[in-house]
């Protein structure tokens, strides 16, 4: 018989019911409740700081694996939410786990899947846990609701143009309780008024980032302001004034304006709550109808009017068709080769002056989007560089090159690997453990065994279930080793056939076969005004 406890707790912590806790109480139950169970025939699953909220938990996955593979009898946890607080989710569970004829027990709410009435009673007991959760998440919303009513800054990195700033108030009670509101950045802001006045006369991002770049307007990195970030200003509402064009703005978007008519303000800025998943590392942000907006207690730089206008011109701009490819198809080396002074690509442009028609050049795209104030690098003649590279690469196709000589290295280094097979050793010391595993349980099974060499069986059986463990791991690893070692032998022919390709069939092929040659042999290429660098792999 086989019994797997399950123990989570969402938060890392050794008070009240830690994992210790419930597979302790777990344990107890099990001895207690079910015959002739040994320490060696219960598996522990722990997930410590994770939410019952879905079932994307590593144990737990693992846990259900196994069991898909009737490896247990029983599944033990301590109470009914350390599972699951979805009722969808939990259904799912007790009918796999039916259907695969194990038995599931909840200690504490004493819930056995073996009998029908506690399997009702457990799926009634299921509705409550979702029932919790979801209040609690409304408990959550109305808070952040309140909040939001106070107009305060919650924290966190104040917008461009703004900072934030320590507020002390005295409570009926004589308590000081202190808040935080936004205020003026008065170097940022003015750079901010810009990028909404040149915006609304020029109708395009990449027409305010020339301006700014013109106007030697950094951001307060020091770094030029990038096309995302100038986006991202002209789409916070915290730069709006809490007027009636921006109040109707927001209700047409189906936001939840924690603000009546008569509350407007030709003066006061907004605050917005919600706009995303702040738990999360570079969250996307939630559609507006999920936003909290709020009169702030900063002012706005921006009517509700010239705000709504702004957006409707950023939808317009959206592409209506998927982005293009950035190459082309008359260049051989466009976005493969990087500007040393700034970093960016290089991209090809045909050139502007009359009888010049095929005729085009390598410019960094620093210089492309913003002109020379930002990358003076000197633009490389396109066709010419196509052929030199074409010709520094062919003294490379010749199977005498150092590339290929390096290639053949490999090759043998990698089939001494293959001559060499670990896995047939962890295989025979699997199977020797899985005999002498065999052996103790027909020795266990007779009754004419005195305690204390009983006693001694079972400490033999959990040690050989450790080796076990640990030798399954082992070949686990060992396996992926090998898999990469067979993943760099084609990495390795693919080279080997981009050179003879190459070599033979070079005018033959399109400009994009001829670019996927090259990016097969070439690790990098680098032009820092006079001279370009080519990085070959394995030179």
């Amino acid at each position: 018989m086989k019994i797997a406890i399950y123990s989570r707790k969402s938060l890392y912590t050794g008070k009240g019911e830690s994992i210790e806790n419930q597979i302790e109480m777990c344990k107890q139950y099990i001895f207690a409740n079910i015959d002739n169970v040994a320490e060696s025939d219960i598996v522990v699953f722990e997930d410590e700081g994770f939410s019952a909220k879905n079932m994307d938990r590593p144990q737990l996955q693992k846990m259900l694996k196994e069991i898909k593979q009737k490896r247990y009898d029983y599944v033990v946890c301590y109470r009914l939410d350390r599972i699951s607080r979805n009722v969808g989710d939990f259904a799912t569970l007790i009918d796999d786990l039916n259907s695969l004829g194990v038995s599931f027990i909840c200690i504490k709410e004493k819930f056995d899947t073996s009998s029908p009435m506690g399997k009702a009673m457990m799926f009634i007991a299921s509705v409550f846990a979702q029932l919790e959760r979801e209040t609690l998440a409304e408990r959550v919303r109305d808070n952040m609701l309140m909040l939001a009513r106070t107009g305060r800054w919650l924290g966190g990195t104040p917008p461009t143009g703004f900072m934030s700033e320590k507020t002390e108030k005295i409570d009926v009670d004589g308590k000081i309780k202190t808040a935080c509101k936004l205020k003026y950045n008065q170097s940022e802001i003015e750079a901010v008024k810009i990028i909404f006045q040149k915006f609304l006369e020029l109708h395009k991002i990449s027409a305010v980032y020339k301006e700014l770049i013109d106007l030697n307007i950094k951001s307060r990195t020091g770094q030029w302001y990038s096309k995302i970030g100038i986006k991202q200003i002209l789409e916070n509402p915290v730069y709006c004034v809490a007027d009636k064009n921006a109040r109707d703005y927001f209700n047409s978007q189906n936001s939840d304006v924690c603000f009546r008519e008569t509350d407007c303000s030709d003066e006061m800025g907004l605050i917005s709550y919600n706009k995303r998943d702040y738990k999360r590392k570079n969250a996307p942000r939630h559609e507006k109808s999920e936003w909290i907006i709020a009169i702030g207690k900063h002012k706005g730089i921006v009517t509700g009017q010239e705000w709504t206008a702004i957006q409707g011109i950023l939808e317009s701009n959206k592409p209506s068709s998927p982005k293009t490819n950035m190459h082309n198809d008359y260049s051989l080396l466009s976005g493969m080769i990087f500007c040393s002074k700034c970093g960016k690509r290089m991209f090809a442009r045909l050139r502007k002056t009359k009888g010049t028609d095929d005729l085009y050049d390598y410019i960094c795209d620093s210089k492309l989007q913003a002109g020379k104030k930002v990358c003076d690098s000197k633009n490389l003649n396109g066709q010419q560089t196509d052929d030199l590279v074409c010709d520094y690469l062919m003294q490379f196709t010749n199977e005498d090159s150092s590339i290929f000589k390096l290639l053949n290295k490999l090759k043998n280094d990698l089939k001494d690997q293959d001559n060499v097979n670990p896995l047939e050793d962890i295989n025979t010391r699997i199977n020797k453990c899985n005999e002498e595993m065999d052996n103790l349980v027909n020795s266990l099974t007779q009754s004419n065994l005195e305690p204390a060499f009983m006693q001694r069986l079972s400490v033999k059986a959990a040690e050989l279930t450790a080796e076990l463990e640990r030798l399954n791991a082992k070949k686990t690893l060992l396996q992926n080793n090998l898999n990469l070692v067979s993943d760099k032998e084609m990495q390795i022919e693919m080279i080997s056939n981009a050179l003879t390709s190459l070599k033979t069939y070079y005018k033959e092929l399109t400009i994009q076969e001829k670019r996927t040659l090259i990016k097969l042999l070439v690790e990098k290429m680098e032009w820092d005004g006079e001279d370009l660098h080519i990085f070959i792999y394995g030179e």
